[in-house]
């Protein structure tokens, strides 16, 4: 009786997932950087591309990106998604793989939960609390 592969129960990643993700980024980020996209918006932004997250089939990546700055990221979105065949096309040039997945731009959202764990923190009763910790030799 043959032995089937189980399927990952957890949304935990791969590390195969991990591994096409970041060569998904380096690639986008160094099109991004060098103008490589023949679009007078996206050549006017410095974008950051995020961490990559990759479907479990490879088909699709979730590319959170941010403009320099953090302001207008519904344009460079509109920008990236209007692009988005040229970005497959250069991207499959780029990277080695059997299939360019689908890409998916959404904003990043990791400074703004950065901000928000700094004002936390800053908070004084948080403040006192963690004071409290200490003294207790936590």
């Amino acid at each position: 009786m043959p032995v089937m592969a189980r399927k990952r129960a957890s949304s935990t990643p791969s590390q195969r997932q991990l591994r096409v993700g970041e060569l998904i980024r380096r690639a986008l980020s160094d099109m991004l950087a060098r103008g490589e996209v023949h679009d007078p918006d996206l050549t006017r932004m410095s974008i950051t591309v995020g961490e990559v997250r990759t479907s479990p089939d490879l088909r699709v990546a979730t590319v959170p990106v941010m403009p320099l700055g953090g302001g207008e990221s519904e344009a460079a979105i509109a920008a990236l998604a209007r692009n988005q065949g040229e970005l497959r096309r250069l991207l499959g040039r780029s990277i080695t793989l059997k299939f360019v997945p689908e890409l998916r731009f959404v904003t990043d959202a990791t400074f703004d939960i950065l901000d928000d764990t700094r004002r936390l923190f800053a908070d004084e009763q948080v403040q006192r609390d963690l004071r409290a910790d200490d003294d207790r030799g936590d």
